[in-house]
């Protein structure tokens, strides 16, 4: 007669709550440094048309 080998699952299950939480937290600290990159970038198109309106009025 064989015995039912019985697999804990507890630990599987914390190893996989961990990981979601950690995935959401990476996703979420992406989209901050997308946002802020955005506006980086949002940032130097302002100053170059800026520049390119003052020289252009020079002219």
């Amino acid at each position: 007669m064989t015995k039912a080998i019985r697999f804990d699952f507890s630990l599987l299950r914390a190893a996989m709550i961990g990981l979601l939480l950690g995935g959401a937290a990476l996703s979420l600290s992406a989209c901050n440094t997308v946002n802020g990159a955005g506006k980086d970038v949002s940032s130097a198109g302002a100053a170059t048309s800026t520049a390119a309106s003052s020289v252009q009025q020079k002219m």
